[in-house]
């Protein structure tokens, strides 16, 4: 159940955050895409009744077990890290703008 509703979120989205409220790294994630203007869903899973079950499901997913837990157009991005040094590297932007989670010509 989990697995198909983890799927159902990152296709649904054009950007996705799985994250933990206390979480540092997801903090810097949410408002490093807040500060581009990327809109995205934020997926609390420790506020979520089947929080537990969907972080597996994302492990089964991704090889990932850690949040953040960052899609981006249904891909599986990596976590805070790997979404840092794409944004340095300039292609954060480009990917979020094809996935619809930027609009056109925003900054």
């Amino acid at each position: 159940m989990a697995l198909a509703k983890t799927k159902e979120i990152t296709s649904s989205n054009p950007a996705v955050v799985f994250s933990k409220s206390y979480c540092p790294y997801c903090a810097r994630v949410k408002k490093l895409l807040t500060e581009i203007g990327a809109s995205f869903k934020a997926v609390e899973l420790d506020t979520e009744s089947d929080g537990s079950e969907i972080q597996s499901a994302l492990a089964e997913l991704t090889g990932q077990r850690t949040v953040p837990n960052v899609f981006i157009g249904g891909k599986h991005i990596g976590g805070c890290d790997t979404t840092t040094e794409m944004h340095q590297s300039g292609k954060l932007v480009p990917l979020l703008t094809e996935a619809g989670a930027i609009g056109k010509g925003s900054t």
